[in-house]
């Protein structure tokens, strides 16, 4: 399973996400748009002009935001 979670600082749906995934033991990698200068152009082109995170990418699959497990 490949799960990667774009986060920003102090985003609490992001901090809720990661912990629904530690939770399950699902390995994850985590890209901090706050801390990593191209991602939030990423996340643009992943979810189609919509800033806003949590995105979680779980098997290709593309999920915008986090409301809980």
């Amino acid at each position: 399973m490949s799960v990667t979670i774009y986060t920003k600082d102090g985003c609490p749906y992001c901090a809720a996400a990661m912990e629904h995934y530690r939770e399950q033991g699902t390995a994850f990698d985590e890209i901090n748009i706050s801390q990593t200068p191209d991602a939030k152009a990423k996340i643009l082109e992943l979810t189609d002009g919509q800033a806003m995170v949590p995105v979680i990418i779980d098997n290709g699959e593309v999920k915008i935001g986090f409301g809980g497990g």
